[in-house]
């Protein structure tokens, strides 16, 4: 059985790392590159940059920064934010990105994801969904939370993974920042339709927030922001908490 992950989130910017609450009121966090580096030294199994206004104000993700974190750890790290074309994914993956996400670009261009798969190999693929709970059930977001889609979020995951992507990082806006736990009962639905692994993310508020998705949503990762870049939690203390409740993670 593989070990279950614990990823640091850095949102990015303006060069900088911000994190906020339903994707709104942003605070400044800190240096990409320094914070990287501590998660890298403090035993974080992978890291995630998301360059979060890349799609709304239609530009490419900042390779420089880029290629600032990748000098700076020891460990995998995916980037996304901005990404429409395989020449984007190229240039990242050249930069020291292990993997890429793509969110409003696979929406708009869903072959973009067998295209890249086949290309890079799926497992440089992530695909990413901002997901939030509407009348008629979870819907998919895009442009960093800001635009609604008709797509169904449960259907979306499993076309993403029929057409290639390699692994499905799944934001509840509604419990993003809000630090009340994770969506259990919908990462469990996806968790339990699709094959590829899944990433928690959206609402870490304590410990015991981690071992109800590895427990009770069998996901595969959890990923969480805020809780590492101001020290209310540290990864080793998690790590050393999910051990001893039975979880299999790197220490």
């Amino acid at each position: 059985m593989l070990c279950k992950r614990i990823i640091p989130c850095l949102d990015v910017k303006d060069g900088r790392v911000v994190k906020g609450t339903n994707f709104v009121n942003l605070i400044d966090a800190g240096s990409p590159a320094e914070l990287a580096e501590r998660y890298s030294d403090e035993g974080a199994d992978e890291l995630v940059f998301l360059d979060i206004t890349a799609s709304v104000e239609k530009r490419k993700t900042l390779l420089t920064l880029v290629k600032d974190v990748a000098k700076a750890v020891r460990i995998p790290f995916t980037v996304g934010g901005g990404i429409s074309e395989l020449s984007d994914i190229e240039a990242l993956l050249k930069s020291g990105a292990d993997k890429v996400s793509l969110n409003t670009s696979i929406v708009k261009n869903p072959e973009l994801i067998s295209q890249a798969s086949k290309r890079f190999g799926s497992q440089a693929i992530v695909a990413a969904l901002d997901t939030k709970l509407k009348d008629n059930g979870h819907k998919i977001f895009i442009k960093g939370g800001r635009e609604e889609t008709e797509l169904n979020a449960l259907d979306w995951c499993k076309r993403v993974t029929d057409l290639g992507a390699g692994e499905i990082l799944l934001t509840s806006m509604d419990r993003d920042g809000t630090k009340a736990g994770y969506e259990i009962d919908f990462l469990k639905e996806v968790a339990s339709a699709v094959t590829v692994p899944v990433i928690a993310s959206g609402g870490a508020g304590n410990m015991e927030h981690f071992l109800e998705a590895f427990q009770k949503a069998n996901v595969d990762a959890c990923l969480a922001a805020s809780l590492f870049h101001f020290n209310i939690i540290k990864i080793k203390e998690l790590k050393e908490f999910l051990n001893s409740a039975g979880i299999r993670v790197r220490l």
